[in-house]
């Protein structure tokens, strides 16, 4: 990776979080509909699940920027006194294939390591296949499941062990 690259929490509402968990949804949710409802996600459906995301008590949300540009995002929250569950990872399109979800995913970790979380937990779907196979690359194997719903086909997790040392 030749530009720089800084991962720091921002506030969900902020509007350059608000602005990657549009293109967050519109990818993710809207591969979707395209699959299972063979149209196209509405702008509704949208504003409905912004609010969800907004609801369900989302711990931290980091923001990845590249050489300044907001690049990505990642969420992290709490579900018990061992488990912290990675969700929301995104990377815009412009910035695929220049480490920023391999950091994001690192900066998560670190995130649940330093809330004491021994595990890291996630649930994803069987069309994600870039996620998918970021993850195995990073350590996710299969877990029973721990959600439930039309979106969550996969359960991954990781042992997290001690926080990592910066030198």
């Amino acid at each position: 990776m030749t530009e720089s690259l800084l991962i720091a929490p921002a506030p969900a509402a902020s509007p350059t979080a608000r602005a990657l968990l549009r293109e967050y949804l519109a990818d993710v949710a809207g591969r979707w509909y395209r699959l299972h409802r063979q149209r196209p996600y509405t702008e509704e459906e949208f504003e409905r699940h912004l609010a969800e995301m907004r609801d369900e008590g989302l711990g931290v949300l980091l923001v990845a920027r590249r050489a300044g540009e907001p690049a990505g995002c990642g969420g992290l929250r709490r579900l018990d006194a061992e488990r912290a569950e990675v969700t929301r990872m995104f990377v815009r399109p412009a910035h695929r294939g220049a480490g920023v979800a391999p950091a994001l995913l690192n900066a998560l970790e670190e995130t649940a390591r330093a809330w004491g979380a021994s595990r890291a937990v996630l649930e994803t779907r069987l069309d994600l296949t870039e996620a998918r196979a970021l993850y195995a690359r990073h350590g996710y194997t299969p877990v029973p499941a721990y959600v439930h719903g039309p979106h969550a086909e996969v359960w991954l997790g990781k042992e997290l062990g001690p926080t990592r040392q910066k030198r």
